[in-house]
C-alpha cells in the first residue's frame, strides 16, 4: 500500500509539470505573431495534458483508494481472525474497564455465565489493573482456576485495551505441592536430662522414657514425618511443611503435654524445641534447628523456636522456671579457659550495660579486680553519670586505693590487638556501655545469665551464658572460686558482687537456687558485710516520695498492675524499678509493669514473681530480660506504649492460657 501511494505521487507531480510546462510555452508562443500556428500547437497540446492530468487524477485515485479499502479489510479480517481464534483468553475493554469484544476462548473457559459484553472485567475477576498492566503482570484466581493476566494499550484505537489470560493452573499447583512438600529438620531435646533421672529408680526411668517415646509419636501420628532418636534426650524429626504449619498454629501443644509426665514424683519433664524452617535443603535445616535449639536452651528451656524468614526466631512456650543445673562442670571448664585467655592479654576492659545497675559493676568490678591479681592491667568501662549504682562507684573509690573505673572514651584510648574484653549482665550489642569498645575489640568474651535474645555479640571467643543463675555476679563469684585467686579479692568487691545478687533476686526470694547461696557464702567468707552491702541500696527521701506517687497511679488490668509515672525527676529509672517491684505485693497481681517517657522514647519495666513470663510480654514490644524481670523502650507516647502493652499482655494470655 505504501508503494501504490508512492507511485501515485511521482504520475501526478511529472503530468503536472509536463500540463504547467505546455500552457506557459503556448502562452509566449501564441503571442508571437511568426510562431502563431505552432502556439496554436503546443496551447491544444497543453489543453490536453491538463485533461489527462485530470482524468488520471479522478480514476487513479478512486483505484488506488479501492486497493487501499481492500488490503485495510483483509487486513483487520486477519486480525480478528487471529483474535478470535488466539489461543489463549483475550478481551478488549474501555477506559471505564468494561468489556467491548472478547473471543471464543474467554467465553468457553473464564466466563461461561452468558454474554459478558458491558460487563465490567472488575465484576467478574478481582484484579489490580495497576498491576495487570505492568511488565510482570498479575495472576488471578476465577473458579479454581489461575490465570497470568497482562493488558496492552492498544494504538491508534482512543482508549481501548486487551488483556490476555494464560492458564497457569497446573503450574500454580505445582508450586503448592512443591511448598507444602518442603521437608524440614525439627531437634526435640529434654531439658535437663541427667539431673532429672539422677537418683530416680530404674522403673521411673524406664516408664518416663516410655511416656516421652509416646509423646514423639502422638507428635508425628497423622503425618508423613518420621523421627529417629539420636541419643536418649535427643531426637530427630523430618517432617513437611503441611504438617508443620497446623502444629506452629497450635503453639507447639506437645509441650504443655510433656510438662504432665513426673519423673519420680519430683518434677516435671519440659522439652525444648528448634526447628529449622525456610532452608534450601536438609542439611540447611538441620544447621537451622542446631541454632533454634540453642536458642531455646540459652532462654532456659521449656519452649520451641521456629526460624523466622528474615533470620529471626518465633518462641512458644517458655512460660516455666528455668531448672538449675546441680553441676559446676562447665563452670569449671568456663574458668580454665578464661585463664588461659587473660594470661595472654595485655590489658583487660570489663563492662557491663548502659545504665549499669549494681549487678553490671558488681560483675565488672569483681572480674576487673581479679585480672589486677593476676598482675594484668585492667580497668572497668562506665558512664558515671548514666549508672544507677552511683552509691557503689562512690564506695569502691572511697574504700579501695586503685581506681577502677574509666569513661568510654578512655577505653577507647587504651584498646588494642592484645586487650582483652569482657562483657558482663548482657549480651546484646545494641545495649553495651559502649559499642565503640566493642567494635574495636578483637577478643571478646561475654558472661550473662539473661534469657538468649535473637540479637546477640556474635564474635565473641568465649560465650558464658547461663539463664538459670540468678545473676552476673554470681557467675563472676564461682568463676573467681575456680581462678584459685579468691583469698586475694578485697572486701569492698566482695560486697559489691553481693549487692549485685542481692538486687537480682530481690534479697533471695527471686530465682535463687542452692548455688546462689553458694555463691553468697563465698563471698561472705571474702569478708563481705551484709550491713555495708545494705546501704547500697539506700535511696534518698524525694526518690521514696516519687516511687509512692508511682504506685499511687497503678490500676489492675488482667491481673497485671500497670502506673505510669506523671513527670521525670532524678532517679527515675530507680524508682520506676523499686515501684514495680512493690507492685508485686498487691493481691492477686501475678505480674507488674511502670512506664515512664524520657526524651521520646516509652521506658517500661516489667516484673513478676515468675506465674507470668513477663519476657515474652517484653519481647512482643522489641525488648527482653528475664521472665520475672524484663524491660523495653518504645519510641512514641505514654497513652499509645499503654495500649501496645495491653495488647501484648492480651496476647500473652491468650496464647498461655
Amino acid at each position: 500500500m505504501k508503494g501504490l501511494k508512492g507511485f501515485d505521487i511521482v504520475i501526478k507531480v511529472t503530468t503536472g509539470i509536463i500540463a504547467l510546462a505546455a500552457l506557459i510555452a503556448s502562452y509566449f508562443v501564441f503571442d508571437t505573431p511568426s510562431t502563431s500556428g505552432r502556439g496554436k500547437v503546443l496551447f491544444i497540446v497543453a489543453i490536453i495534458f491538463t485533461l489527462l492530468f485530470v482524468a488520471e487524477s479522478i480514476l487513479f485515485r478512486g483505484r488506488m483508494e479501492k486497493e487501499v479499502l481492500k488490503l485495510a479489510a483483509h487486513n483487520s479480517k486477519t486480525e480478528r481472525e487471529s483474535l478470535l481464534h488466539f489461543p489463549a483468553p483475550v478481551i478488549i475493554i474501555d477506559d471505564r474497564a468494561v468489556i467491548i469484544w472478547y473471543n471464543k476462548r474467554f467465553g468457553s473457559q473464564v466466563y461461561t455465565e452468558g454474554e459478558a459484553y458491558g460487563l465490567s472485567i472488575l465484576d467478574i475477576v478481582d484484579m489490580d489493573m495497576a498491576k495487570v498492566f505492568s511488565a510482570e503482570g498479575e495472576l488471578v484466581c476465577l473458579k479454581n482456576r489461575f490465570y497470568q493476566t497482562r493488558g496492552i494499550h492498544t494504538e491508534g484505537s482512543g482508549d481501548l485495551s486487551m488483556i490476555y489470560f494464560n492458564d497457569n493452573t497446573e503450574f500454580v499447583e505445582l508450586e503448592y505441592e512443591h511448598r507444602q512438600s518442603h521437608k524440614n529438620v525439627i531437634i526435640i531435646s529434654v531439658d535437663n536430662y541427667e539431673d532429672l533421672m539422677a537418683g530416680a529408680r530404674e522403673s521411673d526411668k524406664a516408664h518416663a522414657l516410655v511416656r516421652i517415646e509416646q509423646l514423639i509419636e502422638e507428635f508425628t501420628e497423622g503425618t508423613t514425618a518420621f523421627y529417629k532418636k539420636v541419643s536418649s534426650d535427643k531426637f530427630y524429626v523430618i517432617m513437611e511443611d503441611r504438617h508443620l504449619r497446623p502444629i506452629v498454629e497450635n503453639r507447639f501443644k506437645i509441650l504443655e503435654m510433656a510438662r504432665q509426665i513426673r519423673v519420680d514424683e519430683r518434677q516435671n519433664l519440659t522439652l525444648s524445641i528448634g526447628v529449622g524452617a525456610h532452608a534450601e535443603n536438609l542439611a540447611e535445616s538441620e544447621y537451622y534447628a542446631r541454632q533454634a535449639l540453642d536458642m531455646c536452651l540459652g532462654r532456659g528451656g521449656d519452649q520451641a523456636a521456629v526460624r523466622k524468614d528474615n533470620n529471626g526466631y518465633e518462641f512458644f512456650g517458655g512460660i516455666s522456671k528455668g531448672v538449675e543445673k546441680s553441676t559446676k562442670v562447665r563452670t569449671r571448664m568456663v574458668a580454665k579457659s578464661m585463664l588461659d585467655l587473660m594470661q595472654q592479654a595485655e590489658k583487660i576492659l570489663v563492662m557491663g550495660h548502659r545504665f549499669s545497675d549494681l549487678d553490671a559493676v558488681g560483675a565488672a568490678v569483681g572480674m576487673c579486680s581479679a585480672a589486677r591479681k593476676m598482675g594484668k592491667e585492667s580497668y572497668v568501662v562506665v558512664n558515671r553519670e548514666q549508672s544507677l549504682a552511683k552509691l557503689l562507684i562512690s564506695y569502691l573509690d572511697e574504700n579501695d586505693i586503685n581506681n577502677y573505673f574509666i569513661t568510654p572514651a578512655d577505653g577507647i584510648e587504651k584498646m588494642n590487638e592484645n586487650t582483652m574484653l569482657v562483657v558482663v549482665d548482657t549480651h546484646n550489642p545494641d545495649l553495651v556501655e559502649s559499642k565503640e569498645v566493642l567494635a574495636r575489640a578483637q577478643t571478646i568474651v561475654v558472661i550473662d545469665h539473661h534469657r538468649m535474645m535473637v540479637k546477640s555479640i556474635d564474635n565473641a571467643v568465649m560465650f558464658y551464658q547461663e539463664p538459670t543463675a540468678s545473676s552476673a555476679c554470681e557467675m563472676v563469684a564461682e568463676l573467681i572460686e575456680y581462678f584459685g585467686i579468691s583469698s586475694k579479692i578485697p572486701s569492698p568487691v566482695a560486697e559489691a558482687m553481693l549487692s549485685g545478687i542481692m538486687l537480682d533476686t530481690k534479697d533471695f526470694v527471686m530465682k535463687t537456687g542452692v548455688r546462689t547461696f553458694e555463691a553468697a557464702a563465698f563471698l561472705r567468707k571474702l569478708g563481705a558485710d551484709t550491713v555495708n552491702v545494705k546501704k547500697l541500696f539506700a535511696n534518698s527521701i524525694e526518690t521514696y516520695q516519687h516511687k509512692s506517687q508511682i504506685i499511687n497511679n497503678a490500676q489492675i488490668y488482667r491481673k497485671c498492675a500497670i502506673a505510669c509515672a506523671d513527670e521525670i525527676f532524678d532517679n527515675i529509672r530507680v524508682a520506676a524499678s523499686q515501684a514495680a517491684d512493690d507492685l508485686l505485693g498487691i493481691v492477686g497481681v501475678n505480674a507488674s509493669f511502670v512506664l515512664y517517657e524520657m526524651g521520646g522514647i516509652v521506658n517500661i519495666s516489667g516484673r513478676s514473681m515468675g506465674a507470668f513470663n513477663v519476657q515474652i510480654v517484653m519481647e512482643a514490644l522489641g525488648g527482653g530480660g528475664h521472665l520475672t524481670m524484663a524491660a523495653t523502650q518504645i519510641k512514641t507516647d505514654l497513652n499509645t506504649a499503654g495500649h501496645m502493652l495491653k495488647d501484648a499482655i492480651d496476647d500473652y494470655i491468650r496464647n498461655n492460657s
